[in-house]
């Protein structure tokens, strides 16, 4: 283990300098990715700004450039469609992406940005979250300031959220495409993937010459290897399913009306019910009122979560929106309800048990966002298996509200001494510590940097 466990008792001199130097590396890494006004994931292979890593990347550069961080935000804010969505993709303007403009086509939306291309779906609501962290590093005038500015698009933004993916009015949100989660190849999305519209002619990637050439087509594959990515079927199928989505030009409610598939994400609505809370806590502190149709809404989350958890397996799951049925696939999102903050101390309770145990999330280098005893658990295969900080520091923040401190604590230096000796990747290997996916990864750098400035607050 590195130097930086031995902060764990004794705050050492040599520790609090590891800290340091750690903290300036995450820096460089996000400078290196900064363009005009944002933080690019990854040059290369993620070369567009994309929602919730840019809420990520603002946490963290909100305690060293908080221009920059809020930059970051009114970016985002100013790619906002006029029924109040805001895109999980904010594509560059650059020739040579000009296809992956053309694939979106956000256009064919008359509630798109004109002049802007963009994705044509979101992204998890980090926004609130963001927002909030960069308010709390201002002085309380600048903090005024700076909520006002952004409240009425934030308000527009949840607003949207409601009245376009509760169209029952349950309280929690649809997801129509398996990138929308964050948690893009999951086994609740892959497996509902699958089961609600995975043509039959996708198995013809069994065929090793047809997978063969389904490589050499892929641009993902030319800057990190293939098994460290969905795979030729999974890519296809999410694809086919974004041209269905785009050919009803993204309107939510038409596509509900038939949907190829929407589920109802845990690990979303649980960041959902977090955001509602730091919207109203924004509301709160510049005495604003929420709209009184938002107002319905939000109370509805936090009781319509505790609808998802199944008592026979003491678990949470996603839920798929049109049979009501829980996807029984258990993925780093089962977890995701501590950072929501509202389930009861037994549940979360219940979900500390799940997350130290080593026949599911105990592992050494820890999380992995899927545990070790799924048939779906592979090592180095995006959200099939791998640690990402992301999911870590969203878990180790509700942790913390819940009273587990300890638990936080032994996640916190586990994550950042992760980083610490494989560097700043996208994701890594919970049982090896192995670095995979982009190099100089955003958002893992962002959140290394809050990660040690919590440990240095100590």
């Amino acid at each position: 283990m590195s130097d930086l466990n031995h902060i764990d008792n004794k705050p050492r001199p040599e520790a609090s300098e590891n800290l340091k130097k750690l903290i300036i590396r995450a820096q460089r890494v996000l400078d290196g990715n900064y363009q005009s006004g944002h933080t690019v994931p990854s040059a290369g292979l993620y070369p567009h700004q994309v929602l919730w890593d840019s809420c990520f990347v603002a946490i963290g550069r909100s305690h060293y450039d908080i221009e920059r961080a809020k930059l970051e935000v009114i970016s985002l804010l100013n790619a906002q469609w006029s029924d109040g969505m805001i895109p999980h993709i904010i594509f560059s303007n650059e020739r040579r992406y000009f296809w992956d403009r053309q694939i979106w086509r956000s256009w064919v939306s008359p509630a798109s940005v004109k002049g802007l291309a963009t994705s044509g779906i979101s992204q998890p609501p980090m926004l609130a979250e963001a927002i909030v962290r960069i308010g709390r590093q201002l002085p309380l005038p600048k903090r005024l300031a700076w909520y006002k500015s952004v409240f009425p698009r934030l308000s527009a933004y949840h607003l949207w959220l409601y009245k376009e993916r509760d169209p029952r009015s349950e309280g929690l949100v649809v997801q129509l495409h398996p990138w929308e989660t964050g948690l893009d190849t999951s086994p609740p999305c892959i497996s509902e993937l699958q089961a609600s519209s995975w043509p039959s002619w996708l198995n013809i990637f069994d065929i090793p010459l047809i997978d063969k050439l389904g490589d050499s087509l892929r641009v993902d594959n030319k800057f990190v290897n293939k098994g460290e990515r969905a795979s030729n079927s999974e890519a296809l199928a999410l694809y086919i399913l974004l041209h269905r989505i785009r050919h009803r030009k993204y309107d939510s409610l038409t596509i509900l009306k038939n949907p190829s598939f929407a589920i109802q994400d845990i690990s979303y609505n649980s960041i959902l019910i977090r955001a509602n809370n730091l919207l109203d806590e924004i509301a709160v502190t510049i005495r604003a009122n929420l709209p009184k149709e938002l107002q319905r809404h939000v109370g509805k989350t936090s009781r319509a979560l505790d609808s998802l958890w199944d008592n026979d397996d003491s678990a949470f799951y996603s839920r798929e929106y049109t049979s009501n049925k829980l996807i029984k696939e258990l993925s780093i999102g089962s977890l995701m309800p501590l950072y929501a903050g509202t389930i009861s101390h037994e549940r979360a309770a219940a979900l500390v048990k799940m997350l130290e145990d080593k026949d599911n999330f105990g592992v050494q280098f820890p999380l992995p966002s899927v545990p070790t005893s799924s048939h779906w658990f592979s090592r180095d295969r995006y959200w099939q298996g791998p640690t990402w900080v992301n999911t870590n520091w969203l878990i180790i923040d509700g942790l913390k509200r819940y009273g587990f401190h300890a638990q936080a604590r032994v996640l916190t230096l586990a994550t950042l001494d992760l980083v610490n000796k494989s560097g700043f990747y996208e994701y890594f290997d919970p049982k090896s510590g192995t670095a995979h996916g982009a190099n100089n990864f955003s958002w893992t750098a962002a959140l290394t940097i809050d990660l040690a400035y919590s440990l240095k607050s100590k």
